[in-house]
């Protein structure tokens, strides 16, 4: 357990220490020798043995890739900004790397072209809220870890933590960008689940230094076996800017697994605030071996 902690305290300091901060928690113990599962949800996971992505939704999964696992996730999405231009954003990839059953390490890459970074797309992270009216085209280089902290038994929730930084490879930022993502959930009855996530970034621009958080809870449904879909709000707010803005979304979703280790999905959204896109969509694919 204390070795544990030390591995991750050692990693989140790597991480930190890596860039200029700008704004992108199955208790230890997930699978070592001889542990004996902690719950009956334990047992079902174990049996299903499904891919789980992080892309599904905005809220991220509780889960890790798990031992000697890849998972490589990949989308596009489309925002309808309303004051600046529309925005696409591809490839979102991020290939999970599983060390041991509680912890990955993360690497990806994203393009991005459109009024201003947005943080809708799956790729950037944090991303200050869109405010430019010229299309600006970057790229950024994603990497990071993920960590499982606790695993569900009763009322005590499944959860994670990710911090991910992103180093500009392409456009005007140069600034490394680091996002604090901490996550926890339940898998209900009839395999239900209920997630809530909350990212914290701090971000400049100009000079001007403020906090992003980026609170979302979603509810995941399964319909059959292979078949799920989801209903989600986030938002995602600024503290301590010249000018604070906000944006609240509602996102319905669907994903279907083609196989055990194959999913794709789809998800579209809408802005209920003037501060929020008009819409978007995001499709998208997750591929585990």
């Amino acid at each position: 357990m204390l070795s544990r902690w030390l591995v991750l305290a050692f990693a989140m300091g790597g991480v930190l220490l890596g860039g200029q901060a700008r704004g992108q928690f199955v208790e230890p113990g997930y699978g070592g020798v001889g542990r004996e599962l902690e719950s009956v949800s334990e047992v079902a996971e174990e049996e299903r043995d499904e891919i789980e992505t992080d892309r599904d939704s905005f809220t991220p999964a509780t889960t890790t890739a798990g031992y000697r696992r890849v998972i490589v996730e990949s989308a596009y999405s489309f925002i309808d900004n309303r004051r600046v231009p529309d925005t696409n954003s591809l490839p979102e990839m991020v290939a999970r790397f599983g060390i041991n059953d509680w912890l990955e390490l993360r690497l990806g890459w994203n393009w991005e072209a459109g009024g201003a970074a947005n943080a809708i797309s799956s790729g950037g992270g944090g991303a200050e809220l869109p405010t430019e009216a010229e299309i600006e085209r970057d790229s950024q280089m994603v990497y990071g870890f993920k960590a499982a902290l606790t695993s569900q038994n009763t009322w005590r929730p499944q959860s994670a933590v990710i911090l991910q930084a992103a180093t500009p490879t392409y456009g005007k930022d140069t600034a490394t960008a680091v996002v604090a993502t901490y996550v926890l959930g339940w898998e209900l009855a009839n395999r239900w689940k209920w997630d809530t996530a909350m990212r914290y970034s701090y971000d400049s621009t100009e000079g001007d230094h403020f906090n992003l958080w980026a609170p979302s809870t979603v509810l995941k449904i399964p319909v059959g076996e292979r078949l799920a879909a989801h209903a989600e709000y986030f938002g995602v707010f600024s503290q301590g800017k010249e000018r604070d803005r906000s944006q609240h979304y509602f996102s319905p979703g669907i994903h279907y697994l083609i196989q055990r280790d194959l999913e794709v999905g789809i998800r579209v959204g809408w802005g209920l605030n003037e501060n929020a896109a008009n819409f978007f969509s995001n499709v998208g694919v997750g591929w585990r071996y």
